[in-house]
């Protein structure tokens, strides 16, 4: 980041003084298509749409040298079912089946690539139906297993990627995804890991997204205060089952070619890669939403917290167990973030920030985090009085 630009991000959250940035967004009528990469610099992207947490589409000019657009697709645009089988055939990946409800999710099992693309083509050639239903590729880890050389490039865009930093320093997950599916997959309605930010590139076919603003979801609740599972329902349009909803704030509809962005209603057989990332942009909401995971749970066991001994730790444990991470796990993360950022401080980079001053945090036992948090701060602190001396 030039300077310019971190002068621009201090002065952005300096407005704040420490409050979360207001989730209510304007009405969205519009997206922003990005097409050319020599005029749309690192800059551009994080004043535009970064820090504001608006959506914008690239061109597939971005992604024109990726090897997976080559090689994964056919000269007619479809997958190529072949080379995927050739390369990947033994992978175990996880599948989703599209046309069951569980919750407000799909229930997933594993199968072998081969089996999914054994499936694909008789869906196909069945005229896109099967007793088995519509089974959708959703959430495969495959540079968890591969290496992405040769498959695609990160933009530097995407770059600043803390959440998937984390989790390579551990050597234990991430949160890059790849999508496969024929034309009617879907996801259901949901807002992305931890709050975060999510960037998507087609590598065949075509998907539609459907996007609420933050803050617009609470309208969508039901009378049980339950969110929508397909925000296509029509079940939406009844007042009685949906009274807060606003005919006047329609989602942002959105559809994307093969080549260039971001899906959830797939129209066509389709592959694409995704994934979550979050940075100083949007820290504070990954925050605010941990606090709201921890606050559910509490309130949910609230009735045993004088007779359950050490309820504050228990309900961490519950939080973990629901969300996958709690406040100990996220301390851990911004702790590698930040002793990562120590070591470029001295070039004149600043780090992120602190939840110490938590009461709930300040529940959580740190008798054995090295260094406690209060050292840890203090570090941060002191590296940043002194790059702004420079």
């Amino acid at each position: 980041m030039d300077r310019e630009t971190r002068v621009f991000a201090e002065s952005h959250f300096r407005g704040f003084e420490g409050r979360l940035p207001s989730r209510v967004c304007p009405k969205l009528d519009r997206v922003d298509f990005i097409e050319k990469p020599d005029s749309f610099s690192y800059a551009d992207f994080f004043k535009g749409y970064l820090l504001p947490n608006l959506p914008c589409v690239f061109s597939s000019a971005f992604t024109e040298d990726w090897g997976s657009r080559r090689l994964w697709v056919t000269p007619s645009g479809k997958p190529n079912f072949d080379y995927l089988l050739q390369n990947y055939g033994d992978v175990v990946v996880p599948v989703a089946n599209c046309g069951v409800r569980e919750y407000n999710s799909n229930p997933k099992e594993h199968m072998p690539l081969r089996d999914y693309i054994s499936y694909w083509k008789e869906y196909i050639q069945g005229n896109y139906s099967s007793s088995r239903g519509c089974l959708y590729l959703k959430d495969w880890h495959l540079c968890r297993d591969f290496s992405a050389e040769g498959v695609f490039t990160l933009p530097i865009y995407f770059s600043s990627d803390w959440l998937n930093e984390y989790w390579d320093a551990l050597d234990v997950d991430d949160y890059r995804f790849v999508y496969m599916g024929p034309t009617g997959t879907w996801s259901p309605f949901h807002a992305d890991i931890f709050r975060s930010f999510s960037w998507s590139v087609n590598i065949c076919g075509r998907k539609k997204w459907f996007f609420f603003p933050p803050g617009q979801e609470e309208a969508l609740r039901d009378c049980h205060g339950g969110l929508p599972y397909d925000v296509t329902s029509p079940t939406l349009l009844d007042s009685r089952l949906h009274p807060m909803r606003d005919p006047s704030l329609p989602p942002l509809h959105v559809t994307f070619l093969g080549d260039s962005g971001q899906g959830i209603h797939t129209r066509g057989d389709t592959i694409s890669i995704n994934h979550n990332w979050v940075n100083g942009c949007n820290l504070a909401n990954m925050w605010h939403f941990l606090q709201q995971e921890l606050s559910a749970v509490q309130q949910e066991v609230i009735e045993w917290r004088d007779t359950m001994p050490d309820w504050h730790h228990h309900c961490q444990v519950i939080m973990k167990s629901c969300s996958g991470i709690n406040f100990e796990e996220f301390y851990h993360f911004l702790k590698i973030i930040a002793e990562r950022r120590l070591l470029l401080l001295a070039k004149g980079m600043s780090p992120g920030q602190s939840v110490v001053v938590h009461p709930d945090f300040q529940r959580v036992d740190t008798s054995t985090f090295s260094p406690r948090p209060e050292a840890l701060l203090r570090q941060l602190e002191e590296a940043v009085a002194a790059t702004t001396c420079l």
